[in-house]
């Protein structure tokens, strides 16, 4: 094309990724079926809660009367099929709405079971994991931690998580992250959860399931809660908002357990009956609305990037026809410098600040330098075109999301230019 010329992506690189596309129609066709079902569910939940567009309207002081919130809260139980869910413009992060879930189920002294290794990098200081003392951490509510890492292939170690259940004396809830985070792994997919569920269910049907959904929402027709989940949570800039919603969290699921989230996001006695927002709610309304096309988008550019950059001798996670149940994609890059070239070429094709120069830093939660590309129309939006990772051995970067598969490409192509990985 013509206007790529003038971008100054080389030929080279075009029919490069020309040929990666060749073969991928098929792939294409199954993301999009999905796309369209979620799209179908999404719509359902909409009509069935009777969406209006006085639900817009923004509110103001305690927000008492404010009927957009309650009926946000109701359409996203809805879509994931849970008894209840907040889904609030004050949740600050998908962290955030993590930790409103684990202080809302534990106790001093229960104990908390990661399921799936290592957590999160931002959450450890939640946990009280390496932070220091007195900051208000599980472990400074006398909350136990456990951590069970993966099987080498990448599933649910069940007898372990059983054998830990066991040996503790008040094991009150299991979390799951179902994507990779900075690990070199799969993400968990529905029927593994589902199939891990019914297992703990059969011995210990009292203990709570808590899922961090990041990454993961309408990846696949299910969300957690529909295979025994009793909550996830994640954020809505991410998969669910679509790319519009400017900011927020949600946690869904039991009745009586989002009954302890309100209380925790607000305060006890007054849960989700307050809480206003002076914007309109269309902007999350639309973001759900658009977010199973969008999710297919990104899923179809991160099928692209495992072919190229698989094409191309490197180890990448998951292989461009494995089964995916979220939009990150791993490439192992080896080496520092192309790990910085491929960040600043992402962030040089954004629509916004293209013109910025990622470079590694301290970033807070964090316990490795990071970089991260991430021009966005919402800031830290990793449902846009983005990337990040930890500046360490053997440098990593996790591509993720893109409203559309043509910016995607675009991105791809400017990576393949600027880390000259090819022959004119």
């Amino acid at each position: 094309m013509q206007i790529l010329k003038r971008m100054g992506i080389s030929s080279a690189a075009c029919d490069f990724v020309s040929e990666a596309e060749s073969s991928l129609a098929p792939l294409f066709r199954v993301i999009e079926k999905r796309a369209e079902e979620n799209q179908y569910k999404v719509i359902e939940a909409f009509r069935q809660q009777n969406v209006s567009a006085r639900h817009f309207a923004p509110s103001t002081g305690y927000g008492y009367a404010d009927e957009g919130r309650q009926k946000l809260s109701d359409v996203f139980a809805r879509i994931t099929c849970a008894k209840g869910a907040v889904l609030s413009p004050h949740i600050a992060s998908g962290t955030h709405a993590i930790s409103l879930a684990l202080f809302a189920v534990l106790r001093p002294l229960d104990t908390l079971i990661s399921v799936t290794g290592k957590p999160y990098d931002t959450l450890l200081s939640v946990i009280g994991q390496g932070s220091g003392g007195d900051t208000g951490s599980l472990s400074d509510i006398a909350v136990s931690y456990r951590q069970i890492e993966l099987l080498p292939s990448g599933q649910i170690d069940l007898h372990r998580v059983l054998q830990a259940i066991a040996e503790c004396e008040r094991p009150k809830a299991l979390f799951l992250q179902r994507s990779r985070g900075y690990a070199w792994r799969k993400a968990i997919s529905m029927l593994e959860i589902r199939e891990f569920v019914l297992a703990i269910r059969r011995q210990h049907p009292d203990i709570v399931i808590i899922v961090d959904n990041c990454y993961g929402e309408f990846c696949e027709t299910e969300e957690p809660i529909e295979c025994g989940a009793d909550l996830i949570a994640g954020s809505m800039i991410k998969n669910p908002g679509g790319g519009i919603a400017p900011t927020g969290g949600y946690v869904a699921g039991r009745a009586d357990l989002i009954r302890l989230v309100e209380n925790k996001l607000t305060c006890p006695g007054l849960g989700a009956e307050v809480g206003s927002y002076e914007a309109s709610y269309r902007s999350f309304f639309q973001g759900l609305f658009m977010a199973p096309h969008v999710v297919g988008e990104a899923l179809k550019g991160s099928i692209l990037y495992a072919k190229a950059f698989e094409m191309l001798g490197f180890d990448v996670f998951p292989t461009f026809d494995a089964p995916r149940s979220d939009i990150t994609q791993s490439i192992k890059l080896n080496d520092e410098k192309l790990l910085l070239s491929y960040t600043k070429a992402i962030q040089k094709a954004a629509a916004v600040d293209s013109q910025a120069v990622p470079v590694p830093w301290d970033m807070p939660g964090y316990n490795d330098k990071i970089v991260m590309a991430a021009g966005t129309f919402v800031q830290g939006a990793s449902i846009e075109l983005s990337a990040d990772a930890p500046v360490k051995e053997p440098y990593i970067v996790y591509a993720q999301g893109g409203l559309t598969y043509a910016h995607m490409k675009l991105g791809l192509l400017m990576a393949l230019d600027d880390m000259k990985l090819l022959n004119d």
